[in-house]
């Protein structure tokens, strides 16, 4: 038995990852930073409260630039790392400072409210559109079944990115894939992982090819206009990592949100009744989503430019640092006794960070609760008695520490 004095080992990462919130609540009860082993064995640490992660995330000694993450260029990790790719990816998420301003401010305006309230009527009519599929998908199924995530939760976010983007409509089911891969499925090898980059990166080189040659009226085009009218402003890397980064982060997260709300509110039949009657909102579902089963779990990387001391632990300087958004979520420290339980009436839910905090809150946030409250509002009014084709407890978890839904969704879309 080890000396109550002794320190607690580092949480080793299982990158088949699975569903988060056990073991959350056990690194939780330790503190609110706790030591972690990356997949490769490279040393790292998580923040797992609420108000801790907030601390970091605003903090402006936590950087986003690799540079700042001496193992990564000393020899120390092995060029094949299978999470190089989220360090060394290029754009407004792994830059700081006057780089970060300038390029959050060339895709800022295409996600103001206004501008994202202007997409609402398409949103609408792909909502429709897409429902019609799903019930036509559970008509010829088995037992009257369909996969909400293949036949909705997808597609919605993926065709609403891939219009702002200006991505025709044959790049879409390949890029879902190597997103995938790249992003969410933390279980692949080295060689899959940067195989899966290496053709991601052709391919968003072929679609900015496409508009370049002949441009749109889409963020893609704009981007390279920015680029191309002032040669200093986005380099063809930041082109091509801001390209990726709207892609990723414009579908994968919401896919995974739209996913986690319809489990919820089918395994709690009382907080949709809420809804049903008036008594709450599909803004309060979404809210509530984010807080108790957030899109992200763990997410890559911050590291601290000095040795930071945060909500009293001190996390070495240049280590790889992971924001624990689904653990923050629970904290009972800030949401109160009974934050495990799904709530849509929570005070504190709205106060939830899966959006981040602070420089790098998500840009592409309002854009993303109008497709979950859209998509909600219309999927459970068109069919109120949807539920679970197969207990909840069943369904397959993402192989992944980072993303945090499941793989498929069975569903029925009436009571049998």
């Amino acid at each position: 038995m080890s000396p109550d004095n002794a320190p607690t080992p580092a949480y080793v990462i299982d990158p088949a990852g699975g569903c988060p919130h056990a073991l959350n609540a056990r690194l939780r009860a330790r503190g609110p930073v706790a030591d972690v082993v990356l997949p490769g064995g490279v040393p790292g640490a998580v923040v797992l409260g609420h108000e801790a992660l907030k601390e970091f995330l605003a903090h402006p000694d936590a950087a986003k630039d690799a540079r700042h993450f001496p193992s990564l260029h000393d020899g120390t990790i092995p060029p094949n790392w299978p999470l190089r790719a989220f360090a060394n990816a290029q754009g407004m998420h792994t830059s700081d400072g006057a780089d970060h301003r300038r390029l959050r401010s060339l895709v800022g305006n295409a996600f103001t409210a206004r501008q994202v309230e202007r997409l609402r009527p398409r949103i609408e009519e792909l909502t429709a559109g897409l429902l019609d599929d799903l019930g036509r998908a559970a008509a010829e199924g088995p037992d009257g079944v369909a996969d909400l995530r293949t036949h909705f939760a997808l597609p919605l976010p993926m065709s609403v990115i891939c219009e702002l983007l200006g991505v025709d409509p044959e790049h879409r089911g390949r890029l879902h894939h190597l997103s995938h891969t790249v992003i969410i499925a933390t279980d692949t090898t080295p060689a899959e992982a940067m195989a899966a980059v290496r053709e991601l990166v052709e391919l968003m080189g072929t679609i900015a090819a496409a508009r370049r040659e002949k441009p749109g009226d889409d963020l893609t085009s704009a981007l390279i206009a920015a680029r191309e009218g002032d040669g200093d402003r986005l380099s063809e890397a930041e082109l091509i990592g801001t390209m990726r980064l709207m892609l990723v982060a414009g579908h994968e997260t919401t896919l995974n949100l739209i996913s986690n709300a319809v489990r919820a509110l089918c395994t709690h039949r009382d907080q949709l009744a809420l809804v049903q009657e008036s008594k709450a909102t599909w803004s309060d579902v979404v809210d509530e989503t984010l807080r108790w089963d957030g899109p992200v779990s763990w997410f890559p990387f911050r590291y601290p430019t000095r040795d930071l001391t945060v909500d009293g632990t001190v996390i070495p300087k240049g280590t790889p640092v992971l924001a624990g958004y689904t653990a923050a979520g629970r904290d009972e420290a800030f949401h109160g006794p009974d934050a495990d339980r799904f709530d849509i009436t929570r005070p504190t839910a709205a106060r939830n960070l899966s959006f981040g905090h602070g420089a790098h809150y998500c840009v592409g946030a309002p854009l993303a609760r109008l497709e979950a409250v859209i998509a909600l509002e219309q999927l459970f009014t068109r069919f109120p008695d949807l539920e679970l084709a197969v207990p909840e407890p069943e369904l397959p978890h993402q192989h992944s520490f980072i993303g945090n839904s499941v793989e498929s969704l069975p569903v029925r879309l009436a009571r049998r």
